[in-house]
């Protein structure tokens, strides 16, 4: 079994058909069709096992269709926890991220008929991370849904605010990346690339995509920093408004290993500038 299957053999909580209702000035987020996915099925489990006692390797895997038995679970909820939220630069509208799907409303309050935030984007890939675009007509964000090549992870995308078409932009598989940050003229999406060793934590680098990296063939993105280590992490990048430095965080303790119990009233992380044609590939 893979390391996914075995994530979804304990019990994963999905979004799919959702509505937000506004109430004392509360916005209340109703999931009416949540899907509860359980143990895998003993059957299928034998099943995937050749007469040898081998598992059988699947070809492709897809993240909306998982293993194991389901059912529908209502979910009522007033308020979220680690979520992220962006302002569209009209100053308008937010766009945030709730248990796994993107959602705008208008940064006064939820809109139309029944007071609904609008619903971006749906189903079991979780979609989080959202970044308007400079001129509010794109919106970048992290997603583990099927891409190119049938794999499954997180990557970067990035959703048509008008039309809600979805497009990949980066196509890894194995070094994940999250935390998009658009540049100034929207033609281009740092993320943070992410490295493991001997812990899940690891370490990460920035790299740079094109937003149209698909249809030009360029989704491998050009690395912008270089990992110290692979137990020193960086995040969180950010163009400054000319476009020619990009900035983000960088655990700057001394030494080549982790630690838990390092010192919080003391400095851990430093901000880093990187200007652009510089960078350490």
């Amino acid at each position: 079994m893979s390391d996914r299957s075995r994530l979804f053999a304990f019990c994963l909580l999905v979004v799919s058909s959702q509505s937000l209702s506004s109430f004392a000035g509360e916005e209340s987020v109703r999931k009416e069709t949540s899907t509860v996915v359980t143990a895998e099925d003993p059957k299928t489990s034998e099943a995937s096992k050749s007469d040898g006692g081998k598992e059988e390797k699947d070809a492709e895997w897809s993240i909306e269709s998982p293993p194991g038995p389901s059912f529908d679970q209502p979910v009522d909820v007033t308020e979220g926890t680690w979520m992220t939220v962006d302002v569209n630069p009209d100053g308008r509208e937010i766009v945030f991220d709730l248990l796994g799907d993107l959602y705008v409303m208008p940064i006064s309050g939820a809109a139309g008929p029944d007071q609904f935030p609008e619903k971006l984007t749906s189903g079991i890939a979780w979609d989080m991370q959202p970044r308007f675009s400079h001129d509010g007509k794109s919106i970048a964000f992290t997603s583990d849904r099927n891409g190119k090549g049938g794999k499954a992870g997180d990557n970067i995308w990035v959703i048509d605010r008008e039309s809600k078409k979805v497009r990949q932009v980066s196509n890894e598989s194995f070094r994940l990346l999250n935390g998009p940050a658009w540049s100034p003229d929207d033609q281009y999406i740092v993320a943070r690339k992410h490295f493991t060793s001997r812990r899940s934590l690891g370490a990460g680098e920035m790299w740079m995509f094109h937003h149209d990296a698909a249809s030009l063939n360029a989704m491998a993105g050009v690395q912008l920093t270089k990992r110290p280590n692979d137990q020193k992490d960086v995040n969180e990048p950010v163009f400054s408004p000319d476009g020619r430095y990009l900035y983000y965080s960088q655990d700057s303790t001394p030494g080549d290993t982790f630690e838990y119990d390092k010192d919080s009233n003391g400095q851990i992380y430093t901000i880093k500038r990187l200007r652009r044609g510089a960078h350490s590939g």
